[in-house]
């Protein structure tokens, strides 16, 4: 398996433990999930030159922070 790969499958699973715990209404560890999410996301994006990936990851870290920092 290639890293890119781990590091995929990686994100995937903490994105979805993010998903898991906001359910679960378990704040604020779901957003620090959603954020190392996010960040392995656009690791992926820049190991695939894929500017779409890092685009929309940047968008949502974006979101993701005013969110939490709005909340604080």
């Amino acid at each position: 398996m290639k890293p890119v790969d781990v590091v995929k499958w990686f994100a995937t699973v903490v994105q979805l433990i993010g998903y898991g715990l906001t359910g679960l209404n378990m704040v604020p560890w779901n957003i620090f999930f959603f954020f190392g999410g996010i960040f392995l996301w656009f690791a992926v994006g820049v190991m695939w030159k894929d500017r779409a990936i890092m685009v929309v990851h940047v968008g949502a870290l974006i979101s993701l922070s005013v969110g939490y920092l709005n909340a604080a």
